[in-house]
């Protein structure tokens, strides 16, 4: 039997030119700047994105909390979507770590637009915390990989600006955002104080995320990661399969992309899925008219592997080790499904 993990992108192998690159890399010790793989990947992301430096960290929850750190105050609160990752899935670090409350929107799918964000700033009154920071998720997971386009980040990035807001992007997907919008990378350095580079999802990395900032956040960063145990020794193994993946992973996410729509398409025709959000990306999230435990271990019967995100909700995550044989497999499995 075929066995298909459509549970998470993180789930993914290093492919055998990312073990060859991962075998023949060369390091030293980062805590003393003196690893030369990751002195090479932060400096090709930054480069990517159009911003000035970048810290190689071991999750995107660590790059997103030091995020919220450098730009906020205690006592100060952030502007999120009420699905954000940030707040829903990071343990509730944004107020253990940074003493900082959270002013939660409902976006569509997860998007916010700057005419949502506007009346929800404070005013300086001592009863209300500061207003001092906005983060967006791109792509949303929550949303079904919905994506921001440069067009909605210029206007909430204006309006920020106007307010003397700092804004972090949580980019745990952006590169998917990026396959989809056709935007450039090198445009989001205009808009964002922070953004942050998730490596381990649809890029294929086993392990990382880089924070992007200018010079003086990633000198406070280099301090935050070391409190937070994160300063890492001879971890160029590990960046040069990031370096890898962002040489030899990006272009081929739209293949994922055109998985997921094959899997959404065949949904909307099964009769035990009542509704299956646009896949714009690589995550399709249907639900079911059973209880989606029922239907997940209806799947996992016939090898293939997915998670709920509610009762009756179930996400599909395509990636690189999701390959067109195992797409074929699936869609028969669904139509058999009762």
């Amino acid at each position: 039997m075929i066995t298909v993990d459509l549970r998470s992108d993180t789930v993914t192998k290093p492919t055998p030119g990312m073990l060859e690159a991962m075998w023949s890399a060369k390091v030293g010790d980062d805590v003393f700047g003196e690893d030369e793989s990751i002195n090479e990947l932060e400096a090709k992301a930054a480069a990517m994105f159009g911003m000035e430096a970048g810290i190689f960290c071991p999750s995107g929850t660590m790059t997103n909390q030091i995020a919220i750190k450098c730009f906020t105050q205690p006592l100060d609160e952030l502007i999120a979507d009420q699905t954000a990752h940030v707040y829903r899935y990071e343990g509730g670090g944004i107020a253990f770590n940074s003493g900082v409350s959270t002013r939660l929107l409902n976006g569509y799918r997860g998007i916010l637009t700057a005419e949502m964000i506007e009346p929800e700033i404070n005013a300086e009154n001592i009863h209300y915390p500061h207003t001092s920071l906005v983060v967006l998720e791109n792509t949303v997971n929550k949303g079904g990989g919905s994506c921001y386009t440069l067009e909605q980040i210029a206007s909430i990035a204006e309006l920020c600006k106007a307010n003397n807001l700092k804004l972090h992007l949580d980019g745990a997907r952006i590169f998917n955002a990026l396959a989809h919008t056709g935007d450039k990378a090198v445009d989001y350095g205009k808009y964002f104080n922070g953004i942050s580079v998730c490596l381990s999802k649809g890029l294929g990395a086993p392990v990382g995320s880089v924070l992007l900032a200018d010079k003086a956040t990633i000198k406070y960063a280099r301090r935050l990661r070391k409190v937070f145990g994160g300063g890492m020794r001879q971890a160029g193994f590990l960046a040069a399969a990031a370096t890898y993946a962002l040489d030899h992973h990006v272009e081929r996410l739209k293949i994922d992309h055109a998985h997921a729509q094959i899997l959404a398409e065949e949904l909307a025709k099964c009769d035990w899925v009542t509704n299956v959000l646009p896949a714009e990306t690589n995550i399709v999230l249907f639900d079911t008219i059973q209880p989606a435990d029922v239907m997940l271990a209806k799947l996992e019967e016939k090898g293939i592997k997915a998670n709920s995100t509610d009762k009756h909700r179930i996400r599909f995550v395509t990636h690189l080790d999701v390959h067109p044989n195992q797409v074929e497999y699936t869609v028969q499995v669904l139509k058999g499904l009762k």
